[in-house]
């Protein structure tokens, strides 16, 4: 039974829709990333972008000049200087930049980058309030932008050294910058987010949740473009239109991208055969996935296995 208080849209609806937002980047993060990244804002920019899955990272970053407009699931932040904004890995997040240029720094975490010496700061990270997402973005006062600046610019200078001891000392600022953060302790003003966008939300939600692949034994059940728009009680043509318009790809053109992903992430992830990968992707047959994989990436799942692994020995 559909959902009343969700109106099913005609195309004619579309057509009177205003989409206030550029396109943005649909960005996946790299299979073999490494544990831990950081950047300068001013030499490595942020593009306007929306990650639509789990990431697996957290990420942090501090803005000392510019403003954009942070999303993060349906709360949205209008955020400028003196500003840190918390990611949390299974959040659907983007980002609009509305000024020429943003200063700052920005850091993705992967859990793994702790260790067993550090799973103290493991665990407050995964409790630290303001990865929530209607908590995800703090404003500070000028004194205490420059220590959190100061902090992430220590941590930068020593993810770039050879120091024995550079991992250490990164744990060390990232703790003071949480301690930080934490004092300061004062929320943005949040907005809601347009109807449009939202649609756009529980799209990404429900792929998302079609790849839950924990097991051997999981596989996943791909819907199509109208089984999803009949999940959104929107015409499947409003859905392929809408999300088009904010992303430059069409609902298929989503669905393949994440089947992809996926699949490189159980390729380099997981020791599963690619008979097994096939099956819980729900292909017909090893061949049929190989076939996908060839097209999309030329190359085949086995020799993208190989050189992925090579390059990370």
């Amino acid at each position: 039974m559909e959902n009343s208080s969700i109106p099913r849209k005609a195309l004619e609806t579309f057509a009177t829709d205003s989409y206030q937002i550029p396109l943005l980047d649909v960005q996946h993060y790299p299979v073999d990333s490494g544990y831990f990244v950081i950047q300068n804002r001013e030499t490595y920019p942020v593009k306007d972008y929306i990650s639509p899955h789990r990431r697996k990272f957290y990420k942090i970053f501090h803005m000392t000049s510019g403003t954009g407009i942070l999303t993060v699931g349906l709360h949205r932040y209008e955020m400028g200087p003196h500003e840190i904004g918390f990611l949390h890995p299974d959040e659907i997040v983007s980002w609009q930049t509305t000024s020429a240029a943003t200063g700052g720094h920005f850091c993705l975490i992967h859990p793994d980058f702790f260790g067993r010496d550090a799973e103290h700061v493991l665990q407050w990270l995964r409790q630290f309030p303001y990865f929530l997402p209607g908590k995800a973005v703090i404003q500070l006062q000028e004194d205490q932008s420059h220590i959190i600046n100061s902090y992430f610019a220590t941590m930068l200078r020593e993810a770039q050294s050879d120091s024995e001891d550079s991992k250490q000392a990164i744990m060390l600022q990232l703790q003071l910058l949480l301690l930080e953060s934490q004092r300061a302790g004062k929320n943005r003003v949040q907005t809601e987010v347009t109807e449009g966008y939202g649609h756009i939300y529980r799209f990404l939600s429900l792929l998302e949740s079609a790849f839950q692949m924990q097991d051997r034994n999981a596989i996943t059940r791909l819907k199509t473009a109208t089984e999803f728009a009949d999940e959104l009680h929107v015409h499947p043509n409003y859905l392929n239109s809408l999300v088009k318009n904010h992303t430059g790809k069409t609902v298929r053109d989503h669905i393949q991208e994440r089947l992809l992903h996926e699949a490189k992430s159980l390729l380099v992830h997981t020791d599963w055969g690619i008979n097994e990968i096939s099956d819980g992707l729900g292909f017909s047959g090893q061949a049929a996935f190989t076939s996908f994989f060839k097209k999309k990436e030329n190359i085949s799942p086995l020799a993208f296995r190989k050189t992925t692994l090579a390059a990370r020995t």
